[in-house]
């Protein structure tokens, strides 16, 4: 396991002792560095109103349970992904950014209301 050290770099320094002593334990080692900026992953917000009503409306609309419409929505609207074995797996919607998974809950929503006649409701509509 590869621990990840987040916080915010100021004078070239990152604010994080988490990190450095980490990386006192490689005195003397040649070693690879990552840094990118942090992507924002979906909030807690965005994720109960995922499963608690786009899912749980299309669940009981479809007569899939929960684990299965999540599954096919997966597929259907983020697609296959090859991972670092070469396996193919459908993307995580885990992974996605926040601005991302809004995106992908809006296309539900549409194809929901255009395909299946079924209007699910807007976060600020409904509570959840």
């Amino acid at each position: 396991m590869i621990p990840v050290f987040r916080g915010t770099v100021s004078k070239g320094t990152l604010n994080n002792p988490g990190f450095y002593s980490y990386l006192k334990s490689f005195e003397g080692k040649e070693v690879e560095a990552l840094v990118r900026l942090k992507k924002e992953r979906r909030s807690d917000p965005q994720n109960r109103y995922y499963w608690g009503v786009v899912i749980e409306m299309l669940s009981h609309h479809t007569g899939y349970s929960r684990d299965e419409m999540h599954d096919a929505l997966r597929e259907k609207f983020l697609g296959m992904e090859r991972d670092e074995n070469g396996l193919v797996m459908m993307k995580s919607s885990a992974r996605l950014t926040t601005d991302e998974f809004a995106q992908y809950v809006n296309n539900i929503v549409r194809w929901a209301a255009e395909k299946l006649g079924l209007y699910i409701p807007d976060p600020s509509r409904v509570e959840y």
